[in-house]
């Protein structure tokens, strides 16, 4: 995996509880700005998550990486797993960016492992504001209770070697409503975190085919 440096400027969002970190990268004309969640133990200098907003920023889309927890609150091993939680911390940066930047068009959910069920929650809850929802090696188990209430695209991206993850996603995929478009693609050789080589540039493949398709005005 090469990785380069995805400039940006560092921004902090103001949410209930304190404050977020976050790297900022703006989106060309008429491309929606990418809200990455991680999952749980990483943070916004995660650098699969870098990797793939590097590819994103270089095909004109914007970044936002984003620590959904403050440093106190991510000593806390249990919130890294309350989504109602993450999902609220999504859904207020997404209304702090909103308010912040001018003539967005839109917004795009990333979300990996339990950011993926956090991504889901907030798209559900924001409903068109979210044009569609990616989610890499993602917990959608874990927001099954939301599934239905999705109303954008959702790709869900899986490694072929991880199967119980598999399992989780094709249970997952049986809860969206038929009236909203929902994908599973499964990447080859691929274990939970894309470590083998070429995986990662899949996944950031398939990521932009998806954002291509599904959020042109």
């Amino acid at each position: 995996m090469e990785l380069r440096h995805c400039e940006g400027r560092e921004v902090v969002i103001s949410v209930s509880g304190g404050l977020l970190h976050a790297t900022l990268v703006m989106p060309e004309a008429n491309r929606p700005l990418v809200v990455f969640a991680h999952g749980s133990g990483s943070s916004r200098f995660s650098p699969r998550n870098r990797f793939i907003a590097e590819q994103l920023v270089n095909a004109g889309f914007g970044t936002l990486l984003l620590d959904l927890l403050t440093e106190a609150e991510d000593a806390v091993y249990e919130n890294r797993f309350d989504m109602p939680l993450l999902a609220g911390r999504l859904v207020q940066a997404i209304n702090w960016c909103s308010a912040t930047i001018d003539q967005l068009a839109g917004f795009a959910l990333f979300g990996a492992s339990t950011g993926a069920a956090a991504a889901l929650i907030a798209a559900s809850d924001l409903g068109k504001e979210v044009k569609t929802v990616v989610s890499r090696g993602g917990r959608p188990d874990l927001a099954m209770e939301a599934l239905g209430s999705v109303k954008c695209p959702t790709l869900l991206i899986v490694g072929g070697l991880d199967e119980q993850v598999i399992e989780l996603n094709r249970r997952a995929l049986s809860r969206f409503s038929d009236s909203t478009t929902s994908e599973l693609a499964i990447v080859p050789g691929a274990t939970h975190l894309f470590e083998e080589q070429g995986t990662l540039e899949q996944v950031a493949n398939l990521t932009l085919r998806w954002l291509e398709m599904h959020t042109r005005r």
